[in-house]
C-alpha cells in the first residue's frame, strides 16, 4: 500500500496516512468496500457462522423512473473481481491500525490472510433485459466471503446496468443505421466509472467511445472529433475558421470538423465550396448547438451526402423529438445524460443460511425467501411474462418457458471464457427486440407480468409464519 505524505486525524482514532493520489488498482479492491462487511465478517467469525453457506441475491425492487426495462451488464468484472479476492499484509496491518478492529478474534486474520473467494455465481447472462425483482445474481458461498463481497458487486453492476439500459433505449429510438457514440468521460462519476460506463454502452449496442483508454483496453479505436477551442485558438492566430479547418486536415485528413462555433450556415457553405472544387474531403461534420433539427436539414443541403453527427446533452426523448422534426443526423455524440441519471438502484440480500430460506419482513423492503430462477416465456418472439420461482422448480413446457439464470462461477473458478462486447451487444439488441412495444415505449412504459410462482408464494408465507412464532 502506498505511503502517503500527509496525515488525516479522525476523532476517537489513531493518525492515519492520507493518500492523495487515490487511484485504484486490482491489489486493492477487497479493501473497496463498506466498514461494515468487515465487521460483519468479524462478528460471524467469533459467532462460528463464518463457514456456514450462505446464498445473497442481487435484485433491484423497482426500476428507474420512465424505465420499462432494464439490461444487466456488468457480470465481466464481478468475476474479474471475484477471482483476484484477495487481502495481502499492508492491507491487513492498515486495518488493524485502525483500531476499530481491536476486539475481532484472531480467527479473523487468518481468514483474511488467507482469503479466496471459493463460492458459485449465478446469473442472468450480460446483455439480457429484466425487470423489478428479478436476481440478476446469487452468490452462494461460506457466510463471511459472500457478505465481504456485496459492495463492490453492486458497484459494479448497479452502475453497468444503468448505463446499458440507456444505451439500449438510445439504440432502439435511432434505429440500427444511425452510428452512436460515447462521449461522457468528462461528465461520468470518476474515472473508473467513465471506463465502465463506456465498457457498458459498447456491450449494449453504442458504436464507440472517445475514451482512449477504455477503447484501447477493449480492442477498439477510440472515435471522436475536435473541439471548439481548436477553432477558436487557430482562428484567432491564424486568420479564420477555414484555417482552423485545414491545420486539423493537414494532421487528420478527412476526419470529422464541428462547425457550429461560430456561424454554422455559414461554416457549411465554404465547407461545400471546398468539397465541389476538389480541395477538401471530408468524412462528416458534427453539431453541438443551436436548432438541430433545423440546422441539420440546411447543412443538408448544402452537404449532401456528408454524414452530419449531432451532440448536446442528447438523450433518447431529445433524439425522438428531432427524428419526429425531420432532423437530418445521421449519428448522435451521447455524454452527459447517457452516463449519468438515476440510479438502478439494486440490493443484495440473504435469502438462506445453511440450507434454511430466510426473508427480510421491513415495510416496503420485503424479500422474497430462497434461492430463485426466472422463468421466462416467450410467445412468437415476444416476452409475455416471467414467472419468479425457487430454483429447483420445473420449467413449464406448455408455456414454452426457458431460465435466465445460469450457473457462470463453481467453487472459486469462473465456466466460461469471457464473452466478446460483440456477442453481449447482439443479446442486448435480441432482448430489447422481444420486449413488448408498450415496455420499449419512452413514455410511461409498462413491464411485462412477473408472477410469483405457486411454491414460492407457498415459501413466503410459511417463513412468516416461523417469523412471528
Amino acid at each position: 500500500m502506498k505511503i502517503a505524505t500527509e496525515s488525516l486525524h479522525l476523532t476517537g482514532f489513531e493518525e492515519i496516512q492520507e493518500d492523495q493520489e487515490l487511484t485504484i488498482s486490482p491489489e486493492d479492491y477487497s479493501l473497496l468496500t463498506d466498514l461494515y462487511q468487515l465487521t460483519m465478517a468479524a462478528c460471524y467469525v467469533g459467532e462460528g457462522l463464518d463457514d456456514r453457506p450462505a446464498s445473497f441475491e442481487l435484485f433491484a425492487r423497482k426500476l428507474p423512473e420512465g424505465f420499462g426495462y432494464a439490461i444487466a451488464m456488468g457480470l465481466a468484472q464481478v468475476i474479474d473481481y471475484l477471482e483476484k479476492f484477495r487481502f495481502s499484509g499492508a492491507q491487513i496491518q492498515a486495518l488493524q491500525s485502525t483500531g476499530i478492529f481491536a476486539g475481532a478474534p484472531e480467527r479473523f486474520w487468518t481468514l483474511l490472510a488467507t482469503a479466496r473467494f471459493t463460492g458459485d455465481v449465478w446469473a442472468v447472462p450480460e446483455g439480457t433485459a429484466v425487470f423489478a425483482n428479478e436476481p440478476l445474481l446469487r452468490i452462494e458461498a461460506p457466510l463471511w466471503q459472500a457478505q465481504l463481497v456485496e459492495t463492490y458487486l453492486l458497484n459494479a453492476i448497479n452502475y453497468q446496468t444503468l448505463i446499458a439500459t440507456r444505451s439500449a433505449r438510445l439504440r432502439d429510438v435511432a434505429g440500427p443505421e444511425a452510428k452512436l457514440l460515447e462521449f461522457g468521460t468528462r461528465r461520468a462519476f470518476g474515472p473508473q466509472a467513465a471506463v465502465w460506463a463506456a465498457r457498458a454502452a459498447l456491450a449494449a449496442g453504442i458504436d464507440g467511445t472517445s475514451n482512449v483508454l477504455a477503447a484501447l483496453r477493449l480492442g477498439r479505436k477510440p472515435v471522436g472529433t475536435m473541439a471548439h477551442a481548436l477553432v477558436m485558438a487557430v482562428g484567432a492566430l491564424e486568420g479564420s475558421e477555414e484555417e482552423a479547418f485545414t491545420a486539423f486536415h493537414r494532421y487528420f485528413p478527412g476526419a470529422p470538423l464541428l462547425i457550429d462555433t461560430y456561424d454554422t450556415v455559414a461554416a457549411a457553405r465554404k465547407l461545400a465550396d471546398r468539397i465541389n472544387s476538389g480541395e477538401m474531403q471530408l468524412e462528416g461534420i458534427r453539431l453541438d448547438s443551436g436548432d438541430l433539427a433545423a440546422l441539420s436539414r440546411e447543412v443538408r443541403s448544402l452537404l449532401p451526402g456528408i454524414p452530419i453527427i449531432a451532440s448536446g446533452d442528447l438523450d433518447e426523448r431529445e433524439m425522438a423529438k428531432l427524428k419526429s422534426a425531420g432532423a437530418c443526423i445521421d449519428g448522435y455524440g451521447l455524454g452527459t445524460r447517457l452516463v449519468s441519471g438515476s440510479p438502478v438502484n439494486g440490493v443484495y440480500k440473504l435469502v438462506e443460511i445453511d440450507g434454511i430460506p430466510v426473508m427480510k419482513e421491513a415495510i416496503k423492503k420485503a424479500t422474497y425467501p430462497g434461492k430463485k430462477q426466472i422463468f421466462r416465456r416467450i410467445q412468437d418472439g415476444e416476452i409475455i411474462g416471467d414467472r419468479l420461482g425457487l430454483l429447483g422448480e420445473e420449467i413449464n413446457n406448455s408455456d414454452a418457458e426457458i431460465t435466465l439464470m445460469k450457473l457462470v462461477f463453481k467453487e472459486g473458478k469462473r465456466l466460461q471464457r469471457p464473452e466478446s462486447l460483440e456477442a453481449i451487444a447482439q443479446r442486448t439488441a435480441a432482448s430489447v427486440a422481444s420486449l413488448p412495444a408498450a415496455t420499449r415505449q419512452l413514455e410511461r412504459p409498462i413491464s411485462p407480468p412477473v408472477e410469483i410462482s405457486t411454491d414460492l408464494q407457498s415459501l413466503t408465507q410459511k417463513r412468516k409464519r416461523v417469523i412471528s412464532h
